[in-house]
């Protein structure tokens, strides 16, 4: 969600122009600047029974009874994904930026449908932004902690959220430090993997 997102809003803030850009990068960084509680909080405010949205839908008599969005995996994945957008967008953005469009434009000049130069010619260029966004986000996301355990409930937990349960609640350590130890080489590995495929040192913020 955050490349379906994030990739469309990078595109536009590298081609718009630099003072448009600049105005809504401001807004693209805003949440760095809010405590990651006070933006969990808001989503529970916005997705309760008796949220914002919900008042909405009903107001609008597109549902005649309130929906159960808070406390679920959807609750979780909606809430992490505006948490975790800006860490798409801005590699993503520092790559399109660098892309010169006289490529796309010589494309274009050499008889290539639009669609055809932007999938051919402009988006494998972007691929090491979007990768180096995913490996971001994923490693991020797989940590998050606050954030399922106040709007998941029982159905949006993430792992970590199992392994302190093991630790504190069920006193099962050896269940904790394995499932730890998983999360561990898979991030490992991940991060290998992203190495031999693009660099490292391709993984630019802007």
């Amino acid at each position: 969600m955050t490349a379906a997102i994030g990739f469309p809003l990078a595109y536009y803030l590298a081609t718009a122009p630099a003072k448009v850009a600049n105005t809504l990068m401001v807004f693209v960084l805003l949440p760095f600047w809010t405590s990651l509680l006070v933006r969990t909080t808001a989503w529970i405010a916005i997705l309760q029974t008796n949220g914002v949205v919900n008042d909405f839908l009903m107001t609008l008599h597109i549902i005649s009874e309130p929906i159960e969005m808070l406390y679920t995996q959807f609750s979780t994945v909606i809430a992490m994904t505006h948490i975790l957008l800006p860490f798409m967008i801005l590699p993503l953005y520092s790559v399109m930026k660098g892309i010169d469009p006289s490529y796309f434009r010589a494309a274009l000049s050499l008889g290539a449908k639009p669609l055809s130069a932007f999938c051919r010619i402009y988006f494998p260029m972007t691929l090491p932004g979007l990768s180096a966004g995913a490996l971001l986000v994923f490693i991020i996301s797989i940590g998050y902690y606050i954030t399922p355990a106040l709007v998941g409930g029982t159905d949006g937990q993430m792992i970590s959220n199992i392994i302190a349960f093991h630790m504190q609640s069920s006193n099962n350590w050896e269940l904790a430090a394995a499932l730890g130890s998983i999360l561990l080489i898979l991030i490992t590995l991940l991060y290998w993997i992203y190495d031999r495929l693009v660099g490292v040192s391709n993984i630019k913020l802007g």
